[in-house]
């Protein structure tokens, strides 16, 4: 039976970005993944909602600590590492690349270099440290906004960059190939309706301290993103696949860092 189409998209977003799995769709087309990219978001909410379901169920045996720490490793399974592995090919590129093509070059090795371990080593225990620092009411609304205002941001770069591979067979080429402005605005409405839901069931108050977290973290997400994207124009002319995720791995631990922030009572000089 045929899908409408905006649940085929939605299905092949979820398949691109995770290894959840979905129907099969018998009449797939490969430029549907540019169409795609506007659910990326809500993706990342499922992906965060699937987080804050794991968090819930391990804190029930196990300490904050430990209990982020099997969250997080478990959505690295779900996610594959894909945007991880992202991250930490930037890292090795642009740290041991000095043209844009010895950075191109390098990224597209499989192995890992010294600057990729240091830079995902860095990555995840400061991600790590920062939920385990995060007031536990906070947790749910904090993890699904993350997910999904750091994909929304990483495409961001499909929308204002060029992409610089030329293989046509590059994982992200089909992205590449279209994504206007009100498509990326669209996917940003649709990520946040998607925390709807979790605003609703919670008793979190939104005019105190939750509430100037949630104004500061997404800003500090799209400031990150747009750095990040500024960094990737100047050194290489634009962006890869490996850029996008590192553009998300840095936006979604800006958005985490700015919410802790709002959140953690100031120490007297």
């Amino acid at each position: 039976m045929a899908m409408p189409r905006q649940v085929s998209l939605f299905l092949v977003a979820t398949q691109f970005l995770t290894r959840l799995p979905v129907p099969a769709l018998s009449d797939f087309q490969p430029l549907w993944l540019t169409g795609s990219a506007r659910y990326f978001p809500l993706v990342g909410a499922l992906i965060g909602a699937i987080n804050v379901g794991i968090w819930w169920l391990c804190s029930r045996w196990f300490p904050p600590a430990v209990s982020m720490g099997l969250m997080m490793a478990a959505s690295i399974l779900v996610t594959g590492a894909f945007h991880e592995d992202g991250f930490a090919d930037t890292c090795d590129g642009f740290g041991g690349g000095r043209t844009p093509e010895g950075v191109l070059s390098i990224m597209k090795d499989s192995r890992i270099g010294a600057y990729g371990a240091i830079g995902i080593a860095m990555m995840l225990g400061l991600k790590w440290a920062t939920l385990v620092a995060l007031p536990g009411a906070a947790v749910p609304l904090l993890l699904v906004g993350a997910h999904a205002i750091s994909r929304w941001c990483a495409i961001g770069l499909i929308w204002r960059l060029a992409y610089v591979r030329s293989e046509s067979d590059g994982k992200s080429k089909p992205l590449a190939d279209s994504l206007s402005g009100p498509d990326w605005v669209l996917s940003g409405v649709i990520g946040v309706t998607a925390l709807a839901p979790i605003v609703l069931v919670s008793d979190l108050s939104l005019n105190g301290p939750i509430g100037r977290a949630l104004l500061a973290a997404p800003v500090a997400a799209v400031l990150m993103a747009g750095a990040a994207a500024a960094y990737f124009k100047r050194r290489i002319g634009g962006y890869t696949g490996d850029c996008l995720g590192a553009a998300q791995q840095l936006s979604e631990l800006a958005f985490l860092l700015a919410a802790l922030a709002m959140l953690t009572p100031r120490l007297p000089n």
